[in-house]
């Protein structure tokens, strides 16, 4: 009896060690990180099958040097606003400056921001986000690698793990810049003057970005009537806008209701400015942070225009 134990037991552990040798690493690694990337869906509007199929790549599913030494899952590197741990890692060239993280799961929210809030990633927002195709491609375009099949690589991880399935699952995730998850917030319908020119919604959507309330302007309001709306001066909405009259709103405009701050979250430290004359208080308007003290820290002089890779520290 105690042989045919021993047997079962070697047998058993036998067949677990052969299953062990055959799983499939990127399986394991989807396992693993799916709820993660599931997680940075639903916060920053990036596809989880793009989320998963870059951090496939990129670390060679969780077995790169920069992902077992510095838990750098996507490739990024240093970059002039990274103020965080790095790692040095021979690349395009020898020794370049990679981040690195504590845990994994900060390289997955990094690269989320990454693209979040990197200019030159800015479109892809405006792709479907079950589209990973222009997704893959987008990212191909916008240079995130330098490997000319970057795309097709992407594509064929994408489609050989099934990937797009996770996009499909429910999450609520908001419009392009991408910002916190939304929340309802009632507006009494006796501080709401209604005409025939405008109709209200009382649940209208208020999102946030750097802690500050905004809403996304639709068809018909003007500064006036989202005033009215929110019980503010106008005076006070333009004020919170960077605004010193009034000027025309157009739908998917960014209309803050309580006042911006005077410096971003940790970790955006700085904003390179993408192209010539760039517009500062989009910029502004884009990370929820105060022109008066974008201004005053970079020592700017409002009439000048912002120059290309400029750097604008925003904290």
């Amino acid at each position: 009896m105690k042989k045919f134990l021993l047997f079962l037991m070697a047998s058993l552990g036998l067949s677990y060690l052969v299953e062990a040798q055959n799983a499939d690493p990127k399986e394991e690694y989807i396992k693993k990180y799916a709820p993660v990337a599931l997680s940075e869906m639903k916060r920053t509007g990036v596809p989880a099958s793009i989320t998963l199929a870059q951090g496939l790549l990129e670390s060679g599913a969780g077995k790169s040097r920069l992902a077992t030494k510095a838990n750098n899952h996507f490739g990024i590197k240093c970059h002039k606003n990274w103020t965080g741990k790095t790692i040095s890692h021979d690349d395009d060239a020898k020794g370049e400056c990679f981040r690195a993280y504590d845990k994994a799961e900060e390289s997955f929210k990094d690269h989320s921001d990454f693209l979040r809030y990197y200019d030159r990633y800015k479109f892809l927002f405006d792709y479907d986000p079950k589209d990973y195709k222009s997704w893959c491609y987008g990212l191909k375009k916008a240079g995130y690698a330098t490997d000319p099949k970057y795309a097709i690589k992407l594509i064929g991880i994408v489609e050989s793990y099934n990937l797009h399935r996770y996009d499909n699952v429910k999450v609520e995730v908001i419009s392009p810049d991408l910002l916190e998850r939304p929340v309802v917030v009632p507006v009494k319908p006796s501080s709401i003057k209604y005409d025939e020119e405008y109709v209200f919604d009382v649940n209208r959507p208020v999102y946030k970005v750097n802690g500050v309330d905004f809403v996304y302007a639709r068809v018909g309001d003007t500064y006036e009537s989202l005033a009215a709306q929110y019980n503010l001066f106008i005076n006070e909405l333009l004020r919170f806008n960077d605004l010193k009259e009034i000027e025309d709103l157009y739908p998917g405009d960014v209309v803050y209701i309580k006042s911006k701050k005077n410096r971003t979250a940790r970790g955006l430290d700085m904003y390179i400015v993408s192209e010539d004359g760039e517009d500062l208080r989009k910029i502004c308007q884009r990370f929820g942070v105060k022109m008066s003290s974008v201004i005053k820290r970079n020592r700017l002089n409002p009439e000048e225009q912002l120059s290309k890779e400029q750097e604008l520290r925003l904290r």
